[in-house]
């Protein structure tokens, strides 16, 4: 009886055992591939275990020093470099080319101005009549100095138009209009002072120094030291000259008006007879009045501008 009693536990258990089996049968195919594979080829596994493992790739070493590169299509800063320097060599260039046609242009004036040299000495020689030389080579290297400085005269519109186009790019165009007006002007307005002086104001102050002389008393100019009298008397009146321009140009910027003008009038003459000192050849004050003179007159024509040009 007891044995027939557990023939049905284990009939009744065998059911569940069934259950479990076959539970373990479904969950054993997902692990199953590596393992069987594994227990195919056993070699593998061993191959595996023995290589070792890849090392991580070295980092290249930074052509650029760790600088993040340029980007695309930035010039570098050697090319700037490169760029400066030829920029420099070419601004070098154009002022070397300019120098050499001023100097080949009073090269050629002056020899136009050798050419001509019995003329000028004619017209240089009138206030006073007759010259002498001292010593042997005085008239020949007055001639070469005469021949320069007429040489530097003739071609001083061509000096001016190459220092006009050397800074014109760097010019802006209301600057390139004033500029082109003040330049020609201001030439005009320096030979225009010089033919005065030369012509009207010089001879008067020859003619004033040769009333000195007398009996005992001849004059005798060398002429050397009389063509240096001739440049330091004549060439302070070119830039005197330029005196209406210049106060023009400041009425215009509104540096000055016509009042304050005439509230310094009499500063100015002061200034004007300080100046001809200052510049005049001789110490006398008859020279260093007719420096002034002018001077002061022309200080009245800037005036003249400034108001009712001007209207300021």
């Amino acid at each position: 009886m007891a044995e027939e009693s557990k023939t049905p536990e284990i009939a009744a258990d065998f059911p569940a055992a069934a259950e479990e089996r076959g539970a373990v049968r479904a969950a054993a195919p997902a692990e199953m591939p590596a393992s069987a594979a594994a227990q195919k080829n056993p070699s593998s596994n061993v191959r595996a275990a023995e290589q070792p493992a890849e090392a991580p790739p070295l980092a290249e070493p930074d052509p650029t020093g760790g600088e993040e590169p340029p980007l695309a299509g930035a010039p570098s800063s050697e090319e700037d470099d490169d760029e400066g320097s030829m920029s420099l060599i070419a601004h070098l260039t154009e002022l070397r080319s300019r120098l050499i046609k001023c100097l080949v242009a009073v090269a050629a004036g002056s020899g136009v101005g050798y050419y001509f040299i019995e003329d000028i000495m004619h017209y240089l020689t009138r206030p006073v009549g007759k010259l002498y030389y001292m010593q042997p080579a005085e008239a020949f290297f007055t001639y070469i100095k005469i021949a320069v400085v007429v040489g530097f005269l003739l071609a001083l519109p061509v000096i001016f138009y190459h220092v006009w186009r050397f800074f014109l790019p760097a010019l802006t165009r209301a600057e390139r209009l004033v500029l082109g007006i003040v330049v020609p002007v201001s030439v005009v307005l320096f030979f225009l002072g010089l033919a005065f002086s030369f012509f009207l104001v010089f001879p008067a102050a020859i003619l004033f120094f040769k009333g000195f002389g007398n009996a005992e008393l001849e004059a005798l100019f060398s002429v050397n030291r009389y063509f240096e009298f001739v440049i330091m008397f004549v060439l302070p009146f070119g830039f005197v000259f330029e005196l209406p321009l210049i106060i023009t140009i400041l009425g215009k910027l509104g540096f000055i008006s016509s009042a304050v003008l005439k509230k310094y009038a009499r500063i100015v003459i002061f200034l004007a007879f300080v100046v001809a000192a200052v510049i005049s050849p001789t110490p006398d004050v008859f020279t260093q009045s007719m420096i002034a003179v002018p001077m002061i007159a022309l200080y009245g024509v800037g005036y003249l501008i400034v108001r009712f040009v001007l209207h300021k």
